[in-house]
């Protein structure tokens, strides 16, 4: 199948095909070889989750070991360009009047999506008068906006105290992130590990029994010998990922995950990132594919959101200084801010 149409009519053969049988080996393989000349990465996956349903899939085999070193390259390149973005934003002060602007907006702008993932209705000018006036939005109930107060707390927590914090980072810590995430919706539960099972789509958290013992196992792998030697936002998705597979709390484990994995990226210098609404199925999707083995997509796409960060922080800092107040101001595309200097 050569032409447009012939190859489009293949690609959704190959898809209703994997729609009816997930663990079709042979079409996980063929499909990737369909794929490979014009998406190797998705080739990759393909390949490599034929080998997850048959680890002795031999084609899958001689198939992976030509486009394994080809992704890892991929995945390289895309490290060194964020690292390089890095480097390039801190060119400027941290004070520079544009970024602390942008600063401001995207503390707005983290809570409206964080929030906005798990279902509430909120605008982000109605977060605005929540966090700046303290007063209440008619039409909202009282849960949307305590989840709200929630994270704005939770982010003054991470920036005032655990930011200054000297040592590891702890299953104390994630508690106390919860603590306030939920503390305005369920004070009972917030920061409670769970005592019931949950279910979660297609995934079976650990049983409530095990929870205590995979948090202290996270706790060690979050400060071992292992992370020195990921790249800071490969460590900070997977951490993000590990804790949302442990389920350990009730509620709020989305949120709690995704301020951890900030944490971490600030930690380590970078500006925190948000996972934005509009990209809700690709972070969902990239997930579910790191629940049946292989974490990398959802590496990759926090990478982007990473990249997508960085780079606004640079437009920002190039542009002259707009107030927030201005009207000009919510043109211009801020959507980030820098950690506290």
């Amino acid at each position: 199948v050569t032409n447009k149409g012939n190859r489009k009519l293949a690609y959704k053969l190959f898809k209703h095909a994997l729609a009816l049988s997930p663990r079709f080996t042979e079409a996980l393989n063929k499909f990737g070889e369909f794929l490979e000349h014009e998406n190797v990465i998705q080739a990759d996956l393909l390949y490599q989750r034929a080998l997850s349903c048959d680890p002795g899939y031999t084609t899958a085999v001689m198939n992976r070991r030509r486009t394994a070193p080809v992704v890892a390259e991929h995945d390289k390149t895309v490290f060194a360009e964020i690292d390089k973005q890095k480097k390039e934003l801190y060119k400027y002060s941290a004070h520079h009047p544009t970024l602390r602007s942008a600063m401001k907006e995207f503390y707005y702008q983290h809570i409206y999506h964080t929030v906005a993932l798990e279902g509430n209705t909120m605008s982000l000018d109605e977060i605005r008068k929540i966090i700046d006036l303290k007063i209440a939005v008619s039409g909202k109930s009282i849960v949307e906006h305590n989840e709200v107060v929630g994270i704005a707390e939770a982010l003054k927590y991470m920036n005032n105290t655990l930011l200054v914090k000297v040592g590891n980072i702890t299953v104390h810590d994630i508690k106390s992130i919860h603590k306030r995430v939920l503390g305005f919706v369920d004070p009972f539960g917030a920061g409670e590990f769970r005592n019931n099972q949950v279910f979660v789509g297609r995934h079976i958290p650990p049983h409530p029994d095990d929870v205590d013992i995979f948090m202290e196992q996270f706790e060690e792998w979050l400060n071992s010998e292992e992370v020195v030697h990921l790249h800071p936002v490969e460590y900070a998705a997977i951490a993000h990922y590990r804790l949302v597979y442990i389920h350990p709390f009730v509620d709020g484990n989305g949120r709690t995950a995704r301020l951890l994995m900030n944490f971490i990226l600030m930690k380590n210098g970078f500006p925190p990132v948000s996972v934005e609404v509009k990209d809700r199925w690709e972070y969902y999707e990239t997930l579910i594919a790191a629940n049946e083995g292989d974490i990398r997509p959802f590496v990759r796409f926090i990478a982007r959101c990473t990249s997508k960060t960085l780079e606004d922080y640079l437009f920002a800092a190039e542009l002259p200084y707009l107030n927030s107040n201005d009207p000009e101001y919510f043109k211009a595309g801020y959507s980030t801010f820098l950690p506290n200097p």
